[in-house]
Parts: structure tokens; C-alpha cells; sequence
């Protein structure tokens, strides 16, 4: 295994740590961000914004997805630096508005783990994909990454 390949399995490990802290009963996502070399410049994961009541919206599905902070973006937000040149790590690809959302702040590189069962029948992997190309980013997608 490369010494990037032990570091992308690393940053995606703790990607899914990080998607514990979310509260969705359905779908939990992690981002990681890091510089490239290999220091952590800031995480994020699916939620509510801060403020938000969130206990009877998580169980209702189209309220959510109208008011959720996807992990992406919470992770740009919470950065405190500039992302130029990062790589982020997920435990789920970008949907397109993140995907662009990464591209202008400069990160260059995402790396995501494969959508298995109910997500991957339900995600279009290979529109992320283009578009994520067609923003000049560069995709690795992992398959059976070790999970927390």
C-alpha cells in the first residue's frame, strides 16, 4: 500500500468517526479536510445549524434535506484557514452542490468511500463523478474502508 493510500485510509477512518457526532437517524456523513502535508485543517458533519430545533425534523425526511448543513460545508465553515490545494475526506461522495462548494475554496482533491446497499442504489455515483472532474478535482473512491 502507498504511503498516500495509508493516509487516505486514515483521514477516511476518521471521517467516519466524525460522522457519528451527527444526529441523523438515516444518514450520518463525515468530512475531513487536510492540507497536503497530511495536517488536519478542519472537520464536519450533517446537522442542523446551530439554534435549530432539530429532535421531530430529523424524522421528517423532506424538512430535513430543505434545512441540513450537509458535512461538506459545515467543514468549510468551520475551517479557520485556507483550504488552497486540500484534499477532503468522506465516508459518502459529495452531492454536486458540495462538490462546487469544495471547488471554490480551493480544495483540490476528494476522496470518498464507495456507496454501498440502499445509498448506492438511490446515488448516482457517476454524475458526482463527472462533475467533480469537469471542476478540475481530482476522485479516488475507496471500497471496504475499515469503519469506527
Amino acid at each position: 500500500m502507498s504511503n498516500q493510500s495509508t493516509w487516505d485510509q486514515r483521514f477516511l477512518q476518521m471521517a467516519a468517526l466524525v460522522a457519528t457526532f451527527s444526529k441523523d437517524p438515516s444518514t450520518q456523513v463525515g468530512c475531513v479536510i487536510a492540507n497536503d502535508k497530511n495536517q488536519i485543517l478542519s472537520l464536519g458533519f450533517n446537522g442542523f445549524p446551530r439554534g435549530a430545533e432539530d429532535d421531530h425534523r430529523l424524522h421528517d425526511r423532506p424538512t430535513k434535506y430543505k434545512m441540513v448543513i450537509h458535512a461538506e460545508e459545515n467543514a468549510v465553515l468551520n475551517s479557520t484557514g485556507c483550504l488552497e490545494g486540500s484534499t477532503a475526506y468522506l465516508t459518502h461522495p459529495p452531492c454536486l452542490h458540495c462538490s462546487g462548494v469544495l471547488r471554490q475554496v480551493g480544495i483540490n482533491r476528494v476522496v470518498f468511500v464507495e456507496p454501498t446497499g440502499a445509498f448506492k442504489e438511490r446515488w448516482n455515483l457517476e454524475e458526482t463523478v463527472a462533475y467533480l472532474k469537469e471542476l478540475n478535482i481530482l476522485v479516488s473512491g475507496y471500497r471496504g474502508v475499515s469503519q469506527i
